[in-house]
């Protein structure tokens, strides 16, 4: 039997007895976990296995939004302030080999990061392109102002999680950059023509979309669908996602509890896995919203399902067997690439 097609949050830096009661019950494929969770180090370990243990899965996934820069849950001073991502598309603009390297680096430093508390998916790279009407949401996330930069640094910061033994995650697809108003808030509306974002916006996730895992972006592309955001859009998951894209992975949702999306989250969960997400996402961590998603998800598809399975094969496959070694020598080396 598999999992429900879900993953949760959970309130604090400590699993309660009543959240240990509903994920045993509600049983989601894993968890993703924010600034809240973490305290200390020894208390955040307690933590992933206390809610692996609540599914009695040991191979249940934990995610993080660990990208540097503004969008950290785990900071110092018991982790590492990383860059961001504009700072490593910077390097690259003016040393396109020393750019790769310190993409690379950087995220094998934050695999050993994630790690270190319990976690093993992290989302990232942001494949998004930065335009001058990009939002502040998204700003200096975003490598860089065009789409070959983007894709050639998003693959060498995913290569680098895949070597430490970290699933990345390519987010928001099929691209953010063109929303002027951040979707935590509201619906970002997209007017570009359907070739202009061919040529740019859906060219790295296209370059990419051998990658395991991906995440949607809450908006609306009226070229596309000009009723629905594609999160909850079947027509546009298929045709672009699927189709024009070519993404055949683990298809997350962004975060349900944002304000893009409109109705109950129940329905907000159900709409996103009927029109083709394999997976929910609810971040929050709050009782109710999560007892309200757990009666409108199922279990995985067999599809899904195989996806997940894809994923850890291809995880094991790009994985160094010499992993975690080196790494005081690696961030002496990532001081070194990058600007003072």
């Amino acid at each position: 039997m598999t999992p429900k097609a879900v993953l949760y949050g959970c309130a604090g830096p400590d699993l309660t007895p009543d959240e240990r009661a509903f994920f045993r019950d509600a049983d989601p494929l894993g968890f993703i976990l924010f600034a809240r969770n973490f305290d200390t180090p020894e208390r955040a370990r307690r933590l992933t296995e206390e809610l692996r243990s609540s599914v009695a899965r040991a191979e249940a996934p934990i995610l993080i939004d660990q990208e540097g820069g503004r969008v950290a849950r785990l900071r110092p001073p018991f982790w590492r302030k990383a860059p961001p991502a504009r700072l490593l598309g910077d390097l690259y603009a003016s040393d396109p080999e020393r750019g790769l390297e310190a993409a690379k680096i950087n995220s094998r430093l934050l695999a050993a990061d994630v790690l270190s508390v319990g976690c093993d998916v992290d989302c990232l790279p942001v494949l998004d392109i930065a335009f001058p009407e990009t939002h502040a949401v998204i700003g200096d996330r975003a490598y860089a102002d065009r789409p070959e930069p983007v894709a050639a640094l998003g693959r060498a910061a995913a290569e680098g999680l895949l070597a430490e033994g970290v699933m990345p995650v390519i987010k928001h697809i099929p691209g953010h950059g063109r929303a002027t108003v951040d979707s935590h808030d509201s619906l970002p509306r997209v007017t570009a023509s359907r070739p202009e974002l061919e040529r740019t916006d859906f060219v790295p996730f296209k370059l990419l979309s051998d990658l395991p895992w991906a995440m949607t972006g809450h908006l609306l592309f009226e070229a596309i669908d000009p009723a629905d955001c594609i999160t909850v859009s079947a027509g546009s998951v298929k045709e672009i996602i699927r189709g024009h894209i070519g993404f055949d992975g683990l298809l997350l949702s962004d975060d349900l509890s944002m304000q893009a999306l409109g109705g109950s989250l129940g329905d907000r969960a159900a709409r996103a896995l009927a029109a083709g997400c394999d997976i929910a996402l609810h971040c929050n961590g709050r009782m109710a919203e999560m007892v309200e998603i757990a009666g409108r998800v199922g279990q995985m598809t067999e599809a899904a399902w195989q996806r997940f399975e894809n994923g850890r094969a291809f995880l094991a496959r790009h994985r160094d067997p010499a992993g975690r070694q080196g790494l005081v020598d690696a961030a002496r080396r990532l001081a070194e690439l990058l600007p003072e």
